[in-house]
């Protein structure tokens, strides 16, 4: 799915990811777990194309393609998603337009026919109950006067709605309430096929009590320094990351 090698990225001439290297296949959920500044948004942010980052030495290969060669419209249009940590308000776009342009953009780029407004709702309606989400959501304003949970909630009836290979879920746990996270969590846990992988960025373990990862990789010092399985998140948890820095500063003696 996403081959990512040697990745080194700076912005305003700091660096701030000094060599990432992970793997990611069809089906796989990876979690990316560090302190705030450790690089995790960074990365996720030049996975989806945002500019202002400048990649200085490495490969990125999604589907046999070269990511960096791809602006971001092309990328969303190949299936990656980006769920956004704060996502965006757009006073005056109803969600409604937002999401059915966004379907047909991807259409387009694949050479299906537009999905017309009559078929769109009755699409929409059915995702609508993955996230707990009445009908009236749809015709407000995207993320306009949204509590912090309706926008994690919006962000991942986007994902169900555009049907992504590969979604990068950004902190999608932060501010959530426990109801919220488990509608969260179970919007992503039904989402998840064989051909579709996830790379999920968090502080906490809390929303792997919903959802069982592949591996979990902590991001220290702008390189993946260390990962496991669900147990890794669990011992995070427990005794935070100073011990994992005793172990680097161990091992670099």
């Amino acid at each position: 799915m996403i081959n990512i090698q040697n990745l080194h990225v700076k912005i305003d001439e700091k660096e701030i990811l000094k060599g990432i290297n992970l793997d990611v296949k069809p089906g796989e959920l990876h979690v990316i777990m560090g302190r705030n500044g450790t690089g995790k948004s960074t990365l996720a942010n030049v996975l989806a194309g945002k500019e202002q980052y400048e990649v200085t030495q490495g490969s990125i290969i999604y589907k046999g393609k070269d990511l960096l060669d791809l602006s971001p419209e092309d990328r969303a249009c190949q299936g990656l998603f980006l769920s956004f940590q704060y996502p965006v308000a757009i006073p005056g776009v109803n969600n409604m337009y937002f999401l059915k342009a966004a379907v047909n953009a991807i259409r387009k780029s694949q050479g299906e026919k537009e999905i017309d407004a009559v078929d769109f709702l009755a699409m929409i309606r059915e995702k609508l109950q993955t996230v707990s989400l009445d009908e009236s959501f749809i015709h407000r304003p995207v993320n306009d006067g949204f509590s912090g949970g309706e926008k994690k909630r919006n962000e991942i009836l986007q994902m169900i709605t555009l049907e992504p290979s590969l979604a990068i879920l950004d902190e999608t746990d932060s501010g959530l309430d426990i109801d919220a996270l488990k509608i969260v969590a179970k919007g992503i846990n039904d989402f998840r096929s064989k051909d579709r992988s996830f790379i999920l960025i968090t502080h906490y373990q809390r929303m792997l009590n919903y959802m069982e990862p592949d591996f979990v990789h902590v991001l220290m010092n702008g390189q993946l320094v260390k990962s496991g399985d669900q147990d890794l998140a669990k011992e995070l948890e427990e005794k935070g990351y100073s011990w994992i820095e005793d172990e680097l500063a161990a091992t670099a003696q």
